[in-house]
Order: C-alpha cells, then structure tokens, then sequence
C-alpha cells in the first residue's frame, strides 16, 4: 500500500513539475509574441506564468527529497563513525520532516484565512486565491512524506552502509571508477583527490 503511495506521489509530483514549467514558458513566450509582433499583451498572462512556475517549483521540490538532490553538506558525516552518523541523519531528517509537517499544517490553515477573506486574482479571471496557495500544504507533506520514507530506510539499513556516497564518489562511479577497481593505484588517488577536495569545500563537490 505505502509503495502504491509512493508512486502515486512521485508521478503527481514529477507532472506537475514537468507540467508546470512547460506551460509557464509556452505562456510567458506566448505573451512576448502577442506584445512585439501583433502589439497586444495578455493581461493575465504574468500572473498565470508566475503561479506555474510556483507550483512547479515547489513540487519539483518535494520529488527531490525523494532522488537525494538537494544541496547536502556531509564532510561532518563522513567524520563521524558510522554509528553516529546514523543517528546524526536520523536527528537532522527528524527535524526536517517536523519542519515541513509544520509548514504543510499552517499552509493549511491559511487557506481557511484565504477563503474567509474571499481573496482573489486581479489578473487571471477572479480565480480564488486558494487555488494557488494550495500548493503549500500539498508539496509539502509529499516532501515530508518522502523524508519519512528516508528514515524508515534509515532505520532499517545497517550503521555501516547508512552514510551514502558523495556526489562526487557518485560522479566517478559514474565513470565506471568503482569499488571494485579499489586494488588500482591510479583509483585509490583518484579517492583521495576526491576526499581531499571535499574537506576543503564542507562537502559541496
């Protein structure tokens, strides 16, 4: 059933975002054409563009959670034993899932604030202005949906396997320079640049 879920939301999540931006440049292009060449802007047409590129924002957001794709600094993990870097990933993913429910939890409550209010667009068809601020609740309890499932993995994988490759170990697995090939010389410097380079850049490579 979670997995079914997890698909669910995957497939909404990389839709919206995919979805999102396509129609938000088709939108805004559309809109220079009409203004340049046949001297006629849309005057919903900003509106609508900024409200698309908002929601694909936030739920290509939320998908990254799921694929490990924001902006990690790990050189303190890769310290650490890997007993404590487990429970520091368990500590920092604990935090992070709070923090999103928390926001998906107010965002929620500001849409009742929203419709008591009657607010609405100036430019996109008197749209309620709920519509739009939907997206907050929503993409983020996907994105904390997806960190809970990284604690449950978390949890369930072994101390010494929990610390994941760096991106840049990622990029030279890539590469076919694996840990099979770890006997090589030329490999074993190729890790140590690797190694040597994260600890100067906090783990940002």
């Amino acid at each position: 059933m979670i997995r079914i879920i997890s698909k669910i939301i995957g497939y909404i999540n990389q839709s919206i975002a995919a979805i999102g931006i396509t129609a938000g440049v088709a939108v805004a292009f559309t809109n220079v054409v009409a203004r340049y060449a046949f001297d006629a802007s849309l005057v919903w047409a900003t509106e609508l563009t900024i409200f698309l590129f908002l929601w694909s924002a936030f739920f290509g957001a939320a998908y990254c959670f799921k694929k490990d794709a924001h902006i990690a600094v790990t050189v303190v993990l890769d310290l650490m034993p890997s007993k404590i870097a487990k429970v520091m990933l368990l500590m920092s993913h604990t935090v992070t899932i709070t923090f999103l429910l928390a926001i998906a939890y107010y965002g929620y409550e500001y849409l009742f604030l929203l419709i008591e209010l009657d607010e609405r667009s100036i430019d996109l068809w008197d749209m309620p202005m709920w519509i739009v601020y939907l997206v907050i609740p929503i993409s983020f309890f996907f994105a904390a949906f997806r960190v809970g499932e990284k604690i449950v993995q978390i949890v369930k994988t072994p101390h010494e396997e929990v610390v994941a490759e760096s991106e840049a170990e990622q990029v030279l697995a890539g590469m076919g320079v694996g840990a099979k090939n770890k006997d090589n010389k030329h490999v074993e410097n190729l890790n140590n640049i690797v190694k040597e380079v994260e600890k100067k850049t906090g783990g940002m490579l």
